[in-house]
């Protein structure tokens, strides 16, 4: 139409006509149409793209995730591992188990886990196939060295697996198989094919192997030998049963175990025309010993018996003559240990010790028994075991035996070494020489007495001798101050009363009364301490111990011992508790302390005595001082015995005063001790051990 109404008109009419056909065409509105339906027909493809991409890439997925799980399940049953090489890179890549890429290696790290000559050869291949020398190619390597000194062994064969455009190898595949376990097995059974051989040709044992039909098998050369065979192919024909031979006929072939057995076989009685054994010739009696080792199948079967062996028969009879010299040994030593014990029992009992002494060596052997030495005593032990008065006694004995004089030698010394009861051990060593083959000293055997008993015993007899006759002494010289001083006193009474009949002035009469009195109390006060003194040597004074009190006696029994003091003497009792209860026999403290206190009295004429008492961790202890004329060194030692005189010969009292407070003191298991000087006076301590129960002190000495 619009063609034909152009034709129709005018070129204007036309022109006129075509504008304003794409007026309408192409205003604003239309353009906005065309555009929003293009713009919606392209989104709808490139959805739809899209979408067909999305389903093809997942499709992809599910087929490589399929093959995948089909490499790994090869991978697992094969024990196989798969690694790339890149070209590019030079990095190898390993695929875990389930097909992944799981680690990958530097060529420094991958050389780290084979053996470095294997990994050398393993390198060499991949560079000949990056560089196209060889397509495909196989090599065995071994890993590292374990802990347990153990190495993987792998089979690795290496191919192309990608290429860049066709052309250039992008990537190669190395197939790793872990034949370790293959490598081990073969090398076990090859090891234990090396054991079986060396055993089974061991020249040690009798090796015999029969089949499962109980014929010989096999036999070593010492069987061969062992049996009297020369030619071990004969044997080996095949009609040698295990029967045939007598050390295992005994036996039932198809029941035999994992066991050992011995046989004895006289060949001189054998007459078996069935024993191929008889062309052995053995001789006699004949002992064989065995194991047998049966070889089954998994079903239990018999396949063959392995037996091992060797003649005894000259082990037997050695042990058969061994045991009858074992049998004549003990008898002998049964008699020998016999004679050993007798003279054990008796150096025992005689307490003896054997002594032998080597003059090359210069040592001194001693025993207590025969069967073992006790003590090795070198020339300076011996020297030095005896005291410093014995030592050139012993060091002359041991120069003589040195010098291997002929004479027997006999030594006793005392020791250093002490009993059990500390006393000095004696010992008297009698050596005879013995000589060898040539008549010259060899050595020195003799014995070693302990005479420490006997010297002991000797010792306190002259002890006793001694003191036998120094109680003689002393009864006598006893008997005669006794003697004198009784007298001197009786006289002095008798003389006294018979001046009463002579002619005499009357007025003496009361000096005469007053001597009677004075010495008749000094006769009755020695006669009284000589008869106590008699009970006190006896051992007849009993000791009664009581609680007192100390504190409240204290001071009486030294008013009582302090009576006849001197006017010019100032007296000083220090008592410095007000209650002291312990446990002590109070008559007998009390003459102790009276005695004392009555001796400083006689011994002071002027100055001042003091007496103190004190109490300390059980120990009573009373002190008397006095600054009266003192006792001189030669008297003072001498002060405890009986009617001892100073160097004026003067007797303080009756004599027997500080012997009397000495025997009660030691008897009551108390101690007494005196100091004197002559000039400043004296000082006696007087120690009693008791226990107090009450301890009071004075106030005021407190305060």
């Amino acid at each position: 139409m619009l063609a034909t109404s152009l034709l129709l008109t005018g070129p204007q009419a036309l022109s006129a006509q075509v504008m304003q056909t794409f007026g309408k065409l192409f205003d604003f509105e239309h353009v906005t149409v065309y555009v929003l339906a293009a713009f919606l027909i392209g989104f709808f493809v490139l959805l739809f793209y899209n979408f067909v991409y999305h389903y093809r890439e997942q499709d992809a997925k599910t087929q490589g995730l399929s093959q995948y799980a089909r490499l790994s399940l090869v991978l697992q049953t094969s024990s196989l591992r798969l690694c790339f090489y890149n070209v590019r890179r030079r990095h190898y890549i390993f695929l875990n188990e389930n097909g992944e890429y799981s680690k990958e290696y530097n060529p420094v790290e991958f050389a780290e886990l084979f053996d470095r000559d294997d990994f050398e050869q393993l390198r060499k291949l991949v560079f000949d196939i990056c560089e196209e020398r060889i397509r495909t190619a196989s090599v065995r390597v071994r890993g590292v060295l374990k802990e347990d000194d153990t190495r993987d062994v792998f089979d690795i064969s290496v191919s192309v697996a990608r290429r860049r455009n066709r052309m250039e190898i992008e990537d190669l595949l190395c197939i790793m198989h872990d034949v370790t376990d293959d490598v081990r097995r073969r090398e076990t059974v090859k090891r234990l094919l090396l054991r079986y051989h060396t055993v089974f040709n061991s020249p040690l044992l009798d090796m015999v192997f029969y089949d499962k039909y109980g014929v010989l098998n096999d036999i070593n050369e010492r069987a061969c030998s062992e049996f009297g065979y020369k030619n071990r192919e004969e044997l080996l024909n095949g009609d040698f049963l295990l029967q045939d031979n007598p050390f295992y006929s005994g036996e039932d072939f198809h029941q035999l175990e994992n066991t050992r057995s011995s046989s004895r076989t006289n060949f001189a009685k054998l007459r078996n025309p069935t024993s191929r054994v008889n062309r052995y010739a053995l001789p006699g009696v004949q002992y064989y010993e065995s194991t047998f080792n049966p070889i089954r199948n998994e079903n239990g079967e018999l396949e063959g018996v392995y037996m091992a062996g060797r003649n005894v028969t000259e082990m037997v009879e050695s042990f058969h003559r061994q045991q009858e010299g074992f049998k004549k040994l003990r008898q002998i030593t049964k008699d020998i240990k016999t004679y050993i014990d007798n003279v054990n029992y008796a150096l025992q009992v005689s307490d003896v010790r054997l002594a032998n002494y080597n003059p090359s060596t210069h040592t001194m052997e001693v025993s207590s028994n025969i069967n073992e030495t006790q003590m090795h005593l070198s020339q300076l032990r011996c020297i030095r075991l005896g005291t410093p008065r014995f030592r050139r006694a012993i060091s002359s004995a041991l120069n003589r035996m040195d010098h291997r004089t002929e004479l027997p030698l006999e030594v006793l010394f005392e020791t250093e070494i002490r009993d059990k009861q500390h006393r000095p051990v004696w010992l008297l060593f009698n050596m005879v020489p013995m000589k060898d083959e040539q008549g010259r000293v060899e050595r020195y055997f003799g014995m070693c007495r302990n005479m420490t008993q006997m010297v002991e015993t000797e010792h306190r007899l002259a002890i006793e001798t001694k003191k036998a006759q120094e109680t003689e002494l002393l009864k006598q010289a006893f008997l005669t101050n006794m003697s004198y001083e009784i007298r001197t006193p009786l006289n002095t009474v008798v003389g006294f009363a018979e001046l009463f009949e002579s002619e005499h002035d009357v007025a003496d009469e009361p000096l005469f009364v007053e001597e009677i009195r004075r010495n008749s109390n000094s006769l009755l006060s020695l006669v009284n301490d000589i008869l106590f003194l008699s009970r006190l040597d006896a051992n007849m004074i009993e000791y009664k111990k009581e609680e007192t009190d100390f504190a409240m006696l204290f001071e009486s029994w030294c008013q009582l011992g302090l009576v006849n003091v001197s006017p010019e003497v100032r007296v000083q009792v220090e008592n410095p508790f007000e209650r002291l209860l312990v446990n002590i026999d109070t008559e007998h403290v009390g003459k102790v302390i009276q005695r004392v206190c009555s001796t400083a009295v006689n011994f002071t004429q002027k100055g001042s005595i003091h007496v103190k008492a004190e109490y300390r961790k059980g120990h009573l202890s009373v002190v008397v001082e006095d600054t009266g004329r003192g006792i001189d060194k030669e008297t003072l030692p001498h002060v405890f015995e009986r009617f001892v005189r100073d160097q004026r010969e003067e007797l303080c009292g009756t004599g027997l005063d500080l012997p009397i407070a000495q025997t009660l003191v030691e008897q009551m298991g108390g101690s007494i001790e005196l100091q004197s000087e002559v000039g400043k006076g004296t000082t006696v301590w007087v120690v009693i051990p008791c226990e107090a129960s009450v301890i009071e002190r004075r106030r005021e000495l407190i305060e």
